[in-house]
């Protein structure tokens, strides 16, 4: 299967994936750490040889001390959840965002399949890409992204509405596997994964970013156009 989707320097685009028939792709908070890692040590110019250098059981601030080359994508956001991820990024380099996405599923699937004894593909054959067509849908991917953990605790939330707004918010500022509290001004060492001034300069405040996410929450996850 082929991407419909051509990537362009300094354009913008909403990449996501899920596992082969659906399946969990994250069984443990190590795969969750394991992803999250790849995704800052595959941003790079450089090969790194994951298997060897980085064996399992290593923690993020493990992998944050390896001294990558030049990253090839602006990560501008990303959330990762139990069968699926979705990223915001931004093409740096010719070529960029698919030698990123190659390095990141094979690096990723090689270590969930030998920790796991499985074999064959993990992901569901070419990850999907939607480019960034204006400004607006680029600030609401922010919110989009972010949202997805309420399915967790409240499936039905964007056809039915929140059912516990206070506790959503709680759950999503507990949720780790997500930029959100980088977002929110939280001091964590995985902000390093992302590059949040290649996007424009939506927020003036870390409050205004909360606010703004608040707004999509009680207006149902309403999107704009088809969203996965």
């Amino acid at each position: 299967m082929q991407r419909k989707v051509s990537f362009a320097v300094g354009e913008f685009y909403h990449v996501y994936n899920r596992g082969t028939d659906k399946r969990i792709i994250y069984i443990e908070d190590s795969d969750y750490t394991r992803f999250l890692s790849l995704l800052y040590l595959c941003n790079s110019n450089v090969p790194v040889n994951i298997r060897d250098q980085f064996p399992k059981g290593l923690s993020f601030v493990d992998f944050a001390k390896f001294q990558k080359g030049v990253e090839i994508v602006d990560i501008c956001a990303y959330c990762l959840m139990p069968n699926h991820f979705h990223l915001l990024l931004r093409e740096k380099e010719e070529n960029g965002i698919t030698k990123f996405l190659t390095k990141l599923s094979t690096g990723y699937s090689m270590y969930f399949n030998k920790k796991h004894h499985r074999t064959g593909k993990l992901f569901e054959n070419v990850y999907k890409a939607i480019h960034i067509e204006n400004d607006e849908y680029l600030k609401y991917l922010l919110s989009y992204i972010h949202l997805n953990p309420i399915k967790i605790i409240d499936p039905t939330w964007k056809e039915n509405g929140i059912s516990d707004k206070v506790r959503a918010k709680r759950f999503l500022k507990e949720y780790t596997p997500s930029s959100y509290m980088d977002y929110l001004g939280e001091e964590r060492l995985e902000h390093i994964i992302l590059n949040k001034h290649a996007l424009p300069d939506y927020f003036g405040q870390f409050k205004e970013f909360e606010d703004f996410v608040d707004f999509w929450l009680n207006d149902k996850g309403k999107t704009f156009g088809n969203m996965k």
